[in-house]
């Protein structure tokens, strides 16, 4: 798999770094900049977004990322996927203020061919 393959639109399901059982949805973009790093946005349950970067190796992909939370506070966090071929990208990830105990799950398929909704 090459970094071009990465390119594009993925639905993404995932749980939360806790012990909830709280799932979400929503949609990741990867992109390239000229430097061959992955750029990623993320948008979760259709409301929250998350930006981050990244590098690719031996089909790992790591992105650190941040946003801003509902009470104004930036977090901060690093997601590892595995890519299990071009359409699919199992993950897990952390964040800096997240519960230590456990890791958030995240699991992406790619969308290209229809039209991912805001």
């Amino acid at each position: 798999m090459t970094i071009e393959n990465l390119i594009g639109n993925y639905r993404l399901s995932g749980t939360n770094q806790d012990n909830s059982g709280n799932t979400y949805t929503g949609t990741l973009k990867l992109s390239i900049d000229s430097n061959n790093r992955i750029l990623a946005e993320w948008i979760i349950n259709k409301e929250q977004k998350q930006k981050g970067i990244g590098f690719f190796k031996d089909d790992i992909l790591v992105i650190n990322f941040s946003y801003w939370g509902e009470d104004r506070l930036k977090y901060y966090g690093v997601v590892v996927y595995r890519c299990l071929n071009n359409n699919i990208l199992d993950g897990f990830w952390s964040e800096d203020l997240g519960d230590p105990n456990f890791l958030g799950t995240e699991r992406c398929f790619k969308a290209d061919s229809f039209q991912l909704l805001d």
